[in-house]
């Protein structure tokens, strides 16, 4: 079979085509831009490999994600072309083991995958790292997040109600990326201290349950501690019960109140480690079951009355600099049973 003849024959007409695909369950609710030929031969063009090489098999269907599929994929969530080679970088990273991507995509837990940008390329091919970087209007941050949710569900099988049995999902579900500040932040970059070059683009996933504001005008480095840590104990947290990996998206404004002070990163994180251990008994009975069965290794015999991390170790606690000027801070809880994976990715000459 040529590749043309694996393309439908439609009418010519956004209706019909957005009704067809929205009857097939290929999309998520929105009007996609029709996968032609030429759009898609396009999208290939950004990348190295034949249409039907394997990049990666995503669970839970374990579909094979061909460098054609997520060419396809991307232009129904509206990728530029461009934007392929980070694109192709973000499935390798969510097919990676640590990530534990049949969990993220099976679970009925909100987590929604979070999509990082960082180095030189982010810039360039426009992802927004400030003002509303979460939010909408930025077509580089919107369609790559898109478009690997679009995979999840097309290659990898993760239909709401089928084999997605998340209880409520996440607006996040529908697109989650942005990148980082680096040129506002005092510190290295998330990716610098991954063991990355300065030099290096680099696409980031991370599971996300979801986002919580936390807006203090305060000035001083130990109180704004003090503030982020009682925000991050939360008693039904898959953190506490598995040992996270919880993100900190820091505005520029907080990040230099704690350089201020001469505080590292690994400062940061180690009082945030310290001060965010949770007793026990705030646990309901069943989840401090869980939570004893589930760290026994790491912390042996759990009492009521002890106090636990949210992380094995402080390092865990990761920090990243991103958005505009303003008292917010954003804090990620995230899935517990996975771990942020990163991918080099880098433009075509």
């Amino acid at each position: 079979m040529t590749q043309a003849q694996r393309f439908l024959a439609l009418e010519d007409d956004l209706a019909v085509i957005n009704q067809h695909y929205q009857t097939q369950h290929w999309s998520d609710g929105l009007p996609i831009v029709p996968p032609t030929l030429e759009r898609v031969e396009q999208m290939l063009s950004w990348v190295e490999g034949k249409p039907q090489e394997v990049v990666a098999h995503l669970a839970p269907g374990f579909g094979p994600a061909t460098f054609e599929l997520i060419a396809v994929n991307a232009v129904m969530a509206g990728c530029p072309a461009n934007l392929m080679p980070a694109l192709v970088a973000a499935v390798k990273a969510v097919a990676q083991a640590p990530f534990n991507l049949q969990a993220v995509q099976a679970t009925t837990n909100p987590v929604a995958v979070w999509v990082l940008l960082n180095g030189p390329m982010a810039q360039t091919l426009g992802f927004n790292a400030g003002v509303n970087c979460l939010g909408e209007g930025t077509v580089a941050n919107a369609t790559l997040g898109r478009a690997l949710r679009l995979l999840l569900r097309n290659v990898g099988g993760a239909l709401p109600g089928e084999m997605d049995r998340t209880t409520h999902g996440q607006p996040g579900r529908i697109s989650f990326c942005c990148a980082e500040n680096a040129a506002l932040s005092p510190w290295e970059s998330f990716h610098q201290e991954r063991g990355y070059d300065q030099s290096e683009s680099v696409v980031s996933v991370v599971a996300v349950e979801g986002t919580m504001n936390m807006n203090s005008h305060s000035k001083d480095a130990l109180e704004l501690l003090r503030i982020f840590a009682l925000t991050m104990i939360h008693p039904p947290s898959n953190e506490y019960t598995h040992g996270g990996e919880p993100f900190l998206l820091l505005s520029p404004e907080h990040a230099h109140i704690f350089a201020s002070a001469g505080m590292s990163k690994t400062d940061v994180k180690t009082h945030l480690w310290e001060m965010s251990k949770m007793p026990a008994h705030y646990m309901g009975q069943r989840d401090f079951e869980r939570l004893q069965v589930s760290r026994k290794a790491e912390l042996g015999v759990v009492g009521p009355d002890d106090r636990i991390p949210i992380t094995t170790r402080p390092q865990e606690i990761q920090l990243v600099v991103a958005g505009g000027a303003g008292t917010h801070t954003v804090y990620m809880p995230c899935f517990g049973n996975s771990r942020a994976v990163s991918e080099r990715f880098e433009l075509r000459a």
